[in-house]
Formats: structure tokens, C-alpha cells, sequence
């Protein structure tokens, strides 16, 4: 086997894993998004309806136009998208700083860090947003402690409100953020920090006009990497948020499972999709940039 044989299989492997697994779906889902409902198995009618002989595609576009007209879908998805960019602004406050301290840390004291960060995920997913109902509950931990100590008289709301929804999210997507922000903050030149002491700069200007702008690559790796999957986040609103808002990823499981409208549900996948390809197509652009700037 040649060294061309083996890239193009190299290269093939996960090109067929994204074809079977993402494109193929994706256009099941599509195609379904342009049916009409029915009460039948499947419970959607199809595309292409033979007249004569011949196929006459019927595409129905009300399912979308549906979206734009329902105050339902329009709350969920903008309440949706300020859920996700809030979480992902607070991830970035409280990511970088450990990032930071991580890549500065010594190597003995950097793989402890490092195994206490991934060390959440040896966990269930579902068993660690389990346990913020039991610290947030009115008869929970937190509110426990603060009566204990006398500051507060009464528990306080903490359970089903977007705080909890903001603390379920961060806790779960933080990981995403610190590791691309360790993974570029490890590789920068610590030279170019010591050159600008030496040039009379304050930490902080030397941190703003060097530290901050390499990082860029890697706070909008880890951005996106919390907020995309922060968009539809499912479990956690469902176990720590309010019942009278709910995000877009509950309600498509909502059309999907219980109301059975799959035409209207493949049409909320497809506008959520294409909300989350914009930001992605936008830092391919960016690292593109910068890898000709380096060039």
C-alpha cells in the first residue's frame, strides 16, 4: 500500500463515520421536515405521491412558517440562545483563570489539576445534575448551611429557577471550556512576558496585549464547545429549571415523543442545526486566518 493508499484510507474512515452518522440522519430528518402529519406509522405522510404514474413531490413549508408564528417556539429558542451564551460567558470567567493556573503550575501539581478536571466524567452525567436538586432544594444542603449560620430565616428559591439552570450548565460544560483554553495557554512563550517586564510593562498590560490576544484561538474553541451543546441541553433544564420556560431541546422532545407531530419537531432540529453551523463555519474562518497569518 502506497503512502497516497493510506491517507485517502486514513481519511476515509471518519469521512464514512460522519456520512452514516450525520449526513444520512440529517437527511432523513430534513426530508420528514417538509412532510405533512398523519396519524399512521410513520406518523408523517410522504414526500413524493404518484398521480398517473408519475411522482409528484408535495414539500409542505408551513412547518417552518409554523415556527416563526408560534410565540412557543420563538420563547424557547431566544430563551434558549440567552441561556447558552450566558453559561458559556460564565464557563469563560471561571475557566480561564484555572487554565491560566494549570499551564503555570509545576508539572507534578499540572497532572493533579489536569485529573481533577476530567475526573467529573468517570461520574454519570445524570447522577451529577442529581445531586445540585439535593444541594438547591429548600430542604437542601445550601439552604441547610445558611439557616445553620443564621443568614437567612427562610430557604431560599434556589431549585427550578434559571439560576439553577445557569449552575446545572456551568458545572457540567466547564471542562469544555478550561481544556482548549490549557491546551493554547501551555504553549505560549513565557519569553515574550518576561521581555515586556523587562520593558517596564504592568503585569496586566503585559497580560492584555500578549497573554490575551494569543488565547483568542482557544477561547473560541472552548465557547463553542459549551455553547453549542448548551443550546439544546435537555437534562438539565428539565431537572433544575422552571416549568413555565422551557428551552428548545425540550421542546422538541416534547413534539417528538408526546405530541408526535415529527414533521414540526424535524423542523425545530433543522433551524437549531443551522443556528449552531453559523458560529461553527465563523471560527473555521478564524483559525483559517490565523494559520495563513502564521505562514
Amino acid at each position: 500500500m502506497d503512502n497516497h493508499a493510506g491517507r485517502r484510507l486514513v481519511a476515509g474512515i471518519p469521512l464514512l463515520w460522519l456520512l452514516l452518522f450525520f449526513l444520512v440522519p440529517f437527511i432523513i430528518v430534513f426530508k420528514i421536515s417538509f412532510s405533512e402529519v398523519r396519524l399512521a406509522m410513520p406518523p408523517y405522510a410522504p414526500l413524493l405521491q404518484w398521480l398517473h404514474g408519475l411522482p409528484h413531490p408535495k414539500l409542505n413549508f408551513g412547518n417552518y412558517a409554523f415556527l416563526f408564528t408560534d410565540r412557543l417556539y420563538i420563547s424557547s429558542y431566544l430563551y434558549s440562545l440567552k441561556v447558552a451564551a450566558v453559561s458559556t460567558f460564565c464557563c469563560l470567567l471561571i475557566g480561564y483563570p484555572m487554565a491560566y493556573a494549570i499551564a503555570h503550575a509545576g508539572p507534578t501539581w499540572r497532572n493533579v489539576l489536569l485529573m481533577m478536571i476530567v475526573l467529573p466524567f468517570w461520574t454519570s452525567f445524570l447522577l451529577r445534575v442529581y445531586a445540585w436538586i439535593g444541594l438547591l432544594k429548600n430542604n437542601g444542603v445550601i439552604n441547610n448551611i445558611l439557616m445553620y449560620l443564621g443568614l437567612i430565616h427562610e430557604p431560599l428559591p434556589l431549585l427550578q429557577t434559571d439560576f439553577a439552570v445557569y449552575i446545572g450548565i456551568v458545572y457540567s460544560y466547564l471542562p469544555f471550556m478550561i481544556l482548549p483554553l490549557y491546551a493554547n495557554l501551555e504553549k505560549h512563550d513565557n519569553t515574550l512576558l518576561e521581555a515586556a517586564a523587562d520593558l517596564g510593562a504592568h503585569p496586566v498590560t503585559a497580560f492584555l496585549r500578549i497573554t490575551l490576544p494569543q488565547s483568542a484561538a482557544g477561547i473560541v474553541a472552548g465557547s463553542l464547545l459549551v455553547f453549542i451543546p448548551a443550546v439544546g441541553e435537555y437534562v438539565v433544564p428539565s431537572l433544575l429549571g422552571r416549568s413555565d420556560q422551557l428551552m428548545i431541546g425540550r421542546v422538541l422532545s416534547d413534539e417528538f415523543f408526546e405530541n408526535r407531530d415529527w414533521p414540526v419537531a424535524s423542523a425545530v432540529a433543522i433551524l437549531i442545526l443551522l443556528a449552531l453551523v453559523i458560529p461553527i463555519m465563523l471560527f473555521q474562518h478564524y483559525q483559517r486566518r490565523e494559520l495563513e497569518a502564521q505562514k
